[in-house]
């Protein structure tokens, strides 16, 4: 009996590689949009204490870096062009110009505490993807969602405090359209070796409006609209702000590196 049980137990062990292999296999030319979407379980509703942000912004500590002081972009610039960033400045914060593109910071970081405060339109138009939509992307890869997702069910992969199209957030603690809400978060670079092999992941935790919605989460790779998870090697990136045609708008940004 005891031959028997030993025999099956290696038999089990050997077979896991191979199990494991056929499972990562994915046709890629068949994946659509929904192909990387979850819907269960739905993150609970949490409803934030009340900040001092709404009245005015947070002051940035005195080793930070200023990225936007509510002025004007100097410090930031058009993803694709590399010109001058053409979003709309007004009453202390930089608003999406749809179709304007995306735009991201002239310095690029490795490790950091970044600190953003953003607000959705308050007249609500739209639904799901549609209402409030933009992103933050770590390093101009990895996007950290943003959304209006008061009220709004979609996909929960893609709901604010998501790591797009990986992981959901523990709760959902947005605040109704047209209010201040802020993300402060803690990033850690991914680690190549020499051969361009991913050896550490990058790291994110991130606070929602006071409240933990990522905890120490493995990025599992980029972070695109349609398909998987991809790993190209890179060094210090940008903070990227998208444009995914909605007038959201941000204030406050300042990052420390760590």
């Amino acid at each position: 009996m005891y031959t028997e049980m030993k025999k099956s137990f290696f038999a089990l062990v050997f077979s896991l590689p191979i199990a494991t292999i056929g499972f990562a296999q994915v046709d890629t030319s068949k994946q659509t949009p929904e192909s990387s979407e979850l819907w269960d379980p739905v993150p609970r509703i949490v409803t934030p204490g009340t900040p001092p942000v709404n009245s005015a912004p947070v002051k940035a500590p005195s080793d930070a870096i200023v990225l936007f002081d509510g002025k004007d972009l100097s410090k930031w610039k058009d993803t694709k062009n590399g010109g001058s960033a053409s979003w709309p400045v007004s009453d202390g914060a930089v608003t999406v110009k749809p179709k304007g593109g995306d735009i991201e910071t002239r310095q690029t970081f490795d490790d950091y505490q970044l600190h953003i405060e953003f607000r959705t339109p308050a007249e609500v138009k739209g639904t799901s993807q549609g209402r409030g939509n933009s992103g933050i992307f770590m390093q101009g890869v990895y996007e950290l969602q943003v959304l209006d997702n008061y009220d709004n069910e979609t996909y929960r992969n893609g709901q604010v405090g998501s790591i797009y199209k990986q992981t959901m957030p523990l709760v959902n603690p947005c605040r109704k359209p047209g209010e201040w809400q802020v993300y402060d978060v803690i990033y850690t670079a991914p680690k190549f070796n020499k051969d361009s092999q991913m050896v550490i992941p990058p790291y994110i935790t991130v606070i929602l409006n006071g409240v933990l919605v990522q905890n120490h989460t493995a990025i599992q790779g980029t972070t695109p609209y349609i398909g998987q998870p991809e790993w190209h090697p890179h060094g210090k990136g940008p903070i990227r702000l998208q444009d995914h045609n909605n007038p959201t708008s941000f204030r406050n940004i300042w990052i420390r590196e760590i």
